[in-house]
């Protein structure tokens, strides 16, 4: 006996894309591998931050719990952490050498400068393909929706040309074309949700970095003030 094809078939996800034209074909593709490079980025970038964070909040914790900052230098300062960095960063600078007459407030300034641009520098790093979430959440929708309007033109054209309006000839031509849209929709969606997200994280990362730049600063204005 012949197999039957069943409508539920007909609309599987599977068919839909072998049955739809060579551009919807490409643009459902390009959409598919968007969405698994936005995943790819959403794994990496959660875990990252989860580990960075927990590894400065602990950092940060030891830091103020050491009474030699030299001696916490010695021992933690050299750590791939930004706090460490930005450790590294003031200590440089206050270090540099200075004629008999140190202006205190030039000198405060120019740690506040370098322990920023530290900050700066991690947050570079941790945010560093997040842009691509932000495009693909903007972009996306529109090229799936540029899909099912190329998909319903050929549909409509082919209706035109077998002289047939039935629903069983329309319905799948602009299912196809619909289908489109929805993997769009279906890379956009977790795009913009994780693009939030991720950058909200990093706000508050950013917010910790700084009060731990301000306690830093701090420490040094006192060994400074005992110079």
């Amino acid at each position: 006996m012949p197999e039957v094809t069943t409508s539920g078939d007909l609309m599987s996800p599977l068919t839909l894309f072998l049955q739809a034209d060579l551009v919807v074909k490409i643009v459902m593709l390009g959409l598919l591998a968007a969405s698994i490079w936005t995943w790819g980025i959403i794994f990496t970038h959660s875990a990252r931050l989860r580990s960075v964070g927990s590894k400065s909040r602990r950092f940060i914790d030891d830091f103020a719990r050491s009474d030699d900052l030299l001696a916490f230098y010695e021992k933690r300062g050299r750590e791939d952490l930004p706090p460490a960095k930005i450790l590294k960063a003031g200590l440089e600078e206050f270090r540099r050498p200075r004629g008999n007459h140190v202006d205190r407030a030039a000198l405060r300034e120019r740690i506040a400068i370098a322990t920023d641009g530290a900050i700066a520098g991690a947050l570079d790093r941790l945010s560093d393909r997040l842009n691509i979430l932000a495009t693909v959440g903007s972009v996306a929708p529109f090229v799936g929706l540029f899909g099912t309007v190329w998909g319903i033109m050929r549909s409509f054209t082919a209706i035109a040309g077998a002289n047939n309006t039935s629903l069983a000839v329309v319905a799948p031509g602009i299912a196809e074309a619909l289908f489109a849209t929805a993997i769009g929709l279906f890379a956009a969606i977790p795009a913009v949700i994780a693009y939030n997200r991720l950058t909200h994280r990093i706000d508050l990362y950013e917010a910790q970095l700084g009060r731990f730049a301000d306690r830093f600063q701090a420490t040094l204005g006192r060994e400074l003030e005992r110079a």
